[in-house]
């Protein structure tokens, strides 16, 4: 059955993945959804900055909501825009999680408090498959923070290809990046009109994580 809906989104490859197969099941895509701190210039999932996600937004033709609270308000701000979700008709709820099982039990939690349906498309399926499928569907995926305890820093800026999955795999590591290994910015791929202009700074640091800086090309 068809349904409107909304779609957790980090600006990476698992919420990309996991809308892209919402749509092909039918669902109907209405609204983003992203959380950031409050005040804060980045999101919360993979420390992009708005004009990014508002970027991406664009290009899939929706619009961009934005959550903001610290993490001791984080839960009452995520169900208070579901339940907004709930009254414009928005029955669905979409997420890119594979199997980190609490926080899977924690947004169906929130989801029945808002009496929202949720659609977790990727749930344990094998990573390899996934990738494949994300580098074949022609998803332009770069890799733009890393934990430097588990993965180098040479990895920054790096496209997923085919040849980018054997070498995650052979660090030993989650190669989809479920466990926080790293994280993705999505810069092109069929749920986009067109590619995002964005260019690559500097390199910024900030404990044991390492971040590219992604930046719109000027006149953006």
């Amino acid at each position: 059955m068809q349904k409107p809906f909304i779609t957790s989104w980090s600006g990476g490859k698992d919420s990309a993945l996991a809308f892209y197969r919402a749509v092909k099941q039918g669902h109907v895509p209405i609204a983003l959804f992203t959380m950031f701190e409050e005040g804060g210039e980045r999101s919360k999932s993979h420390g992009l900055k708005k004009q990014i996600l508002e970027a991406q937004a664009e290009r899939m033709g929706l619009p961009l909501v934005i959550g903001e609270a610290d993490w001791a308000g984080y839960e009452e701000e995520f169900i208070h825009h579901l339940k907004n979700f709930k009254a414009q008709g928005i029955e669905l709820g979409v997420y890119g999680d594979i199997d980190l099982e609490d926080h899977r039990l924690w947004v169906e939690k929130v989801s029945k408090q808002a009496e929202l349906d949720v659609l977790h498309p990727l749930w344990q399926e094998m990573r390899r498959s996934l990738l494949t499928e994300l580098v074949d569907e022609e998803f332009k995926a770069v890799i733009t923070v890393v934990d430097t305890s588990r993965v180098g820093e040479e990895f920054l800026g790096r496209v997923f290809t085919h040849e980018l999955i054997v070498e995650l795999e052979a660090l030993g590591i989650d190669a989809c990046g479920e466990e926080g290994e790293f994280h993705t910015t999505l810069v092109d791929g069929p749920i986009f009109v067109e590619p995002l202009p964005v260019e690559f700074g500097n390199i910024e640091r900030n404990g044991q994580y390492a971040m590219l800086e992604v930046k719109l090309q000027p006149g953006e």
